[in-house]
């Protein structure tokens, strides 16, 4: 039985208390301003904030990476955490004055927030003993539940704050963002200061795309994009499949609340599974799960009281599952003196995977309707099983 020391369990505490928060900002900062450039610039431009938020989580992860290598955790946390703070202001002030270059500024500061928050997990794995790396690091990915939880009750009591300031009421949730992304830099501040790592050798871009080739990285980075992208694809599709079946949002968030479950609140039995069974187990299972999933919701593209649900849930569990299990592996098998710019590296790839998904779900979902979009999901999924199984 491994005892931990206080100063691990207390910065555990404050990483998930950071990673939470930020979440939850996310949600309601992401919602808000996807109504705004829909409202103030159409329909056909609503995706914007999402794509610069996901530029912004890709800049963070990769430069956190970088920076963390040389500086240590809490400086990088601190700076991004903060840089969030001012995107969500940035957000709100653009939001009330309805300024569409500075809300997408906005978001990109914001995404960098959440881009450091995702690097969290492999922060918590290195306070952890091998035979606990996977377990540590999903008790991080399991915040995302709180976040699930809050951010949208947060939504609309953000409005009511807008409408006493006298600005627009979708304004209102970026300032309540702005001031739960101050909670995680607080949450952040309360990490124990440690020297610096000892001087590592930097790694060029170049390194870092030749590296990300090597099959100890590329296995779990080809399995996390596979499920980024079925997940993403899928998800991003199921509020338009539902509408155009006569839906209204009560069921689209019921069944879009059953998707946030499954990605989240289960992550420590998937950290469990990769800690007993190890990581390509737990990543075999959850591709498995992400088939089923595919097919259910090709079986049932309508049922919205049994298999939409069954499937969105399952969508979200085997995400969670490649995503845990594929996160041990890079926290178990790298070498220390490159660990953390190469897991920065793969999470860029993988949430850039997740603008490319969105875009092509849609291009789908016009040639062959929700059907089509769950098989090339599904295909997609599985198609890194060879890769996975092969040895180094």
């Amino acid at each position: 039985m491994t005892i931990l020391l206080p100063s691990v369990r207390r910065s555990t505490v404050f990483l998930f208390g950071g990673v939470a928060a930020m979440n939850t900002a996310m949600v309601g900062a992401s919602t808000a301003a996807t109504l705004i450039v829909s409202a103030d610039a159409g329909p056909a431009w609503s995706g914007l904030p999402n794509a610069f938020v996901i530029t912004g989580t890709a800049l963070g992860t990769l430069g956190a990476g970088a920076v963390m290598a040389r500086r240590g955790s809490r400086p990088v946390l601190l700076a991004m955490y903060a840089a969030a703070v001012a995107g969500g202001l940035i957000a709100f002030g653009a939001a009330a004055g309805a300024l569409l270059a500075p809300l997408l500024t906005g978001m990109v500061l914001l995404g960098l927030g959440n881009g450091v928050a995702q690097m969290s997990r492999y922060l918590a794995a290195e306070l952890y003993p091998a035979h606990r790396k996977g377990f540590a690091l999903s008790v991080i990915v399991w915040a995302g539940t709180v976040g699930a939880i809050a951010g949208p009750v947060l939504i609309a009591p953000g409005a009511r704050i807008a409408g006493l300031l006298g600005v627009r009421e979708l304004a209102g949730p970026a300032l309540v963002s702005a001031a739960i992304a101050g909670l995680a830099l607080a949450a952040s501040a309360g990490l124990p200061r440690v020297p610096p790592p000892p001087a590592r050798p930097r790694l060029s871009l170049p390194m870092v795309a030749t590296a990300l080739r090597r099959p100890e990285v590329l296995t779990p980075l080809v399995a996390m994009v596979g499920a980024q992208v079925s997940m993403v694809a899928v998800m991003t599709m199921t509020p338009l499949q539902l509408d155009h079946h006569g839906q209204g949002l009560d069921v689209i968030g019921l069944i879009l609340s059953a998707h946030m479950i499954g990605m989240f609140a289960l992550a420590p039995l998937s950290g469990r599974i990769a800690d007993l069974w190890g990581g390509r187990v737990a990543i075999y299972l959850g591709i498995g799960t992400l088939a089923v999933a595919a097919t259910t919701a090709v079986a049932a593209p309508t049922a919205h009281t049994s298999g939409l649900p069954a499937a969105l849930f399952l969508l979200g569990y085997g995400w969670n599952l490649v995503f845990v299990g594929g996160s041990s592996l890079l926290s178990r098998d790298l070498p220390a003196d490159e660990r953390t710019q190469l897991q920065g590296g793969v999470d860029a790839v993988v949430w850039l995977s997740s603008a490319v998904a969105s875009l092509a779900a849609g291009v789908l979902y016009g040639l062959g309707g929700f059907a089509l979009v769950a098989v090339v999901g599904g295909a997609l999924a599985l198609a890194p099983i060879a890769l996975v199984g092969r040895r180094r």
